[in-house]
């Protein structure tokens, strides 16, 4: 298989497993109906994919195996174990986008692209790749000059993008992990307990809880937040300024968020 076929063959078992696991063991009750929103995300999918394949010449794998042929990047110039050396990729690679997920809520003009990803009325394994055309170019753009910088084989780059898309879908997921287990997993991985409050429509819980894989980074940089304040059943999910149906669940209305109107006041809001 290349990369595509296990990219998609990964993808496609995560979102039918996840969506099978939010059936059985739902978290919270839907705001709005399955089918409205998923046509909707589904469909960015589609034109997210489309506008990467047709405007950015390289994957991030490609990038890999092409800085590995010029010996550039970091990581080509040490002589470490294979394993520690796939480990130190897989986590820097994670931290770098808890980075870039910071930048995009505190820098107004990327915040305003986010926004199509925190207007969701609902949370479930479909808002894991909810994100506007223009936020998923530049964060490809973003960790093809990471990967350029870092040089990590293209193997290891591979299986960070399918962890990091499976992942997503996981910690957005609507599915009701027990207590106790939760406690636990937050050691070592982001639960959708966890992520939830990031979705909050209350600021500061909204800036709280960037991570989508490790959770270490919200400890050690102090944005973590373990609960949300009206619990998980009560809290309001979304953005304030932006509560319209029509806006919010709709392709064509996702793909405008960034230009209407209340993303002027989601700008004023988030600090």
């Amino acid at each position: 298989m290349n990369e595509t076929e296990w990219r998609l063959g990964c993808f496609a078992g995560v979102l039918v497993g996840m969506a099978l696991l939010e059936w059985l063991v739902p978290r919270r009750p839907r705001v709005v109906p399955r089918s409205t929103r998923w046509w909707a995300h589904l469909g960015l999918v589609v034109i997210n994919t489309l506008a990467a394949r047709v405007l950015i010449p390289l994957s991030a794998v490609e990038a890999a195996d092409w800085a590995a042929a010029r010996d550039w990047g970091l990581l080509n110039h040490v002589q470490w174990p294979v394993g520690a050396e796939f480990a130190v990729t897989l986590v820097l690679l994670d931290l770098a986008i808890y980075g870039q997920h910071v930048l995009f809520h505190h820098v107004p003009w990327l915040w305003r692209l986010h926004q199509v990803h925190h207007a969701d009325l609902d949370l479930d394994v479909t808002s894991g790749i909810r994100f506007h055309t223009l936020e998923i170019l530049l964060s490809a753009l973003f960790k093809l000059g990471l990967v350029v910088l870092l040089g990590p084989t293209g193997l290891a780059v591979m299986v960070f993008e399918i962890v990091l898309n499976a992942g997503a879908m996981w910690s957005h997921s609507n599915f009701r992990v027990p207590v106790i287990l939760d406690r636990w997993l937050r050691y070592v991985l982001v639960t959708p307990d966890m992520h939830r409050v990031h979705h909050s429509v209350l600021d500061d819980e909204t800036n709280s809880n960037y991570g989508f894989q490790l959770p270490w980074w919200d400890y050690l940089f102090g944005t973590y937040r373990a609960q949300p304040r009206a619990g998980h059943e009560a809290m309001t999910i979304g953005l304030a300024s932006l509560r319209a149906e029509r806006q919010v669940t709709r392709l064509t209305g996702l793909l405008a968020i960034p230009f209407r109107r209340e993303a002027d006041e989601a700008d004023r809001s988030n600090p």
